[in-house]
C-alpha cells in the first residue's frame, strides 16, 4: 500500500479530525428527513411545494429576485456565463487563473458554449480593481470567486469589492459571484449575505461546503436571469424528475449550521496559530479569513505523511487526509473548518501540535 493510501488509512482511524463535519454517509439524508412525513408529495420537474419554498427561501436571503436550484454548481455556474455572454453577443469572460470553470470542468465553458475566458490576475494573488480597469479584452461578464479557494482563502478587502462593483456597473459588465462558500466569509466582512450579494448581477452558493448538505447549489439573480436559467437547466439534464433529496438535505443542514459560521471561523484562527507555531510550518493566510486555510510545510509530502500517520496512530486525532507535493521539499494541504473541531478536547489538540513541532524539528536542518 503507498504511504498516501497508508495515511487515508490512519486518519480513517482516528477518534477525533479537526476539519470537517465528520464522514458522509447515508446518516446524513436520514437525519435530513426525520421530520418529513412519508407522504410528503416529492418536487416533479422543477416545481412543488418542497422546491418552490426553498428557492424562495434562499432567495430572500441573498436579496435577489429569483433563485433556482441546481444539482451542482459547475452547471449553474456555466448557464450564468452562457446568459450574460447572450446578452451582450460577447463570448468572453474574465475570472482567476486558478477559478474552478478554468482548472476543474475540462473546458466545459469553451466545449459546450464557446466561450472564451480571460485571466485576471495570476496564480499567487486575488483579483484588484486595477487588473480589471487594466483588461486589454472586453468581456461580458466577471466571475469573482469569494474566497479564492486554490490560493488559501484569500479575499480582497470589502472597498475593493465595492469598487470593482461600481466599476462594472459603469462600464455595463456584468458581475457574478462564485459563492461556494458565500456564508463561511460573512463573519470576515461583517456583512450580511444581502450586502455582499448586493454588489453582484448574479450569484452561486454551494450546499455541501460549509452547510454540509448531500450536495446542490442555488443560482440568483433577477427574474429574466432565473427563467433563462431554467431554460438552461434543462438543457443539460439538470431537471430531474425530483430533486428532494439534494433540497431537504440543503434545507436541514443550511439550518442547522448557518449560525455557526463565526464560530468555524474563530476555530480556523485558533488552529492556524496552532499551525504557525510548528518548526516548518506556515498557513496562508497567516490568519484565515474564513473557516479555511492551507497548510505549507517546508519538508517533501512522502516525509510529512509518515510523520502523519504516526501522530494519528499515537494520538487519535486527524488532521488531513490529503495533501500535495509542491515541490520536491514542500507539501501543502487544506483546513476546513466544521463542527468536528469543537469535539476534540483542547489538552488533546495541544499535546498533538506539541508531537508534531518536535517530529518536525528531527527532520528539519
Amino acid at each position: 500500500m503507498s504511504v498516501k493510501n497508508l495515511l487515508v488509512e490512519a486518519y480513517k482511524q482516528t477518534s477525533y479530525q479537526l476539519v470537517g463535519h465528520g464522514h458522509r454517509t447515508i446518516q446524513m439524508l436520514t437525519d435530513a428527513l426525520k421530520d418529513y412525513d412519508d407522504l410528503e408529495e416529492s418536487d416533479m420537474y422543477g416545481t412543488g411545494k418542497i422546491i418552490e419554498q426553498f428557492q424562495a427561501k434562499l432567495k430572500e436571503c441573498l436579496g435577489k429576485e429569483a433563485a433556482v436550484f441546481f444539482p451542482s454548481g459547475t452547471m449553474a455556474q456555466q448557464i450564468a456565463m452562457r446568459i450574460w455572454c447572450d446578452k451582450t453577443g460577447l463570448k468572453k469572460v474574465a475570472y482567476h487563473p486558478l477559478c474552478h470553470l478554468e482548472i476543474h470542468e475540462e473546458e466545459g465553458l469553451k466545449k459546450l458554449h464557446q466561450i472564451d475566458s480571460v485571466l485576471l490576475a495570476n496564480e499567487t494573488r486575488i483579483i484588484q480593481l486595477e487588473d480589471i480597469e487594466n483588461m486589454e479584452e472586453e468581456v461580458s461578464c466577471i466571475l469573482l470567486e469569494l474566497p479564492q479557494r486554490e490560493i488559501g482563502g484569500e479575499l480582497p478587502d470589502y472597498q475593493t469589492l465595492e469598487a470593482i462593483s461600481s466599476y462594472c456597473r459603469d462600464k455595463e459588465i456584468k458581475l457574478h459571484l462564485d459563492g461556494a462558500r458565500l456564508f463561511e466569509i460573512l463573519p470576515y466582512y461583517q456583512k450580511s449575505a444581502k450586502e455582499v450579494c448586493a454588489l453582484f448581477d448574479s450569484v452561486y452558493v454551494s450546499f455541501y461546503k460549509g452547510i454540509g448538505g448531500i450536495a446542490g447549489a442555488i443560482l440568483a439573480g433577477d427574474e429574466d436571469f432565473i427563467q433563462e436559467s431554467i431554460v438552461w437547466k434543462r438543457r443539460h439534464g439538470g431537471d430531474l424528475i425530483s430533486l428532494y433529496p439534494y433540497i431537504i438535505s440543503a434545507d436541514y443542514y443550511f439550518t442547522k449550521r448557518l449560525h455557526k459560521m463565526n464560530q468555524y471561523y474563530e476555530e480556523a484562527k485558533e488552529l492556524a496559530k496552532l499551525y504557525n507555531e510548528c518548526e516548518a510550518i506556515q498557513t496562508r493566510p497567516l490568519e484565515p479569513v474564513s473557516n479555511m486555510f492551507h497548510v505549507h510545510v517546508a519538508i517533501p509530502k512522502d516525509q510529512l505523511e509518515l510523520i502523519l500517520i504516526t501522530i494519528y496512530k499515537e494520538t487519535g486525532i486527524g488532521l488531513t487526509r490529503n495533501m500535495k507535493a509542491t515541490s520536491e521539499n514542500s507539501c501543502s494541504f487544506e483546513v476546513s473548518i466544521g463542527d468536528q473541531f469543537a469535539l476534540v478536547p483542547k489538552t488533546e489538540i495541544k499535546n498533538l501540535f506539541q508531537r508534531l513541532n518536535m517530529k518536525l524539528k528531527e527532520v528539519t536542518p
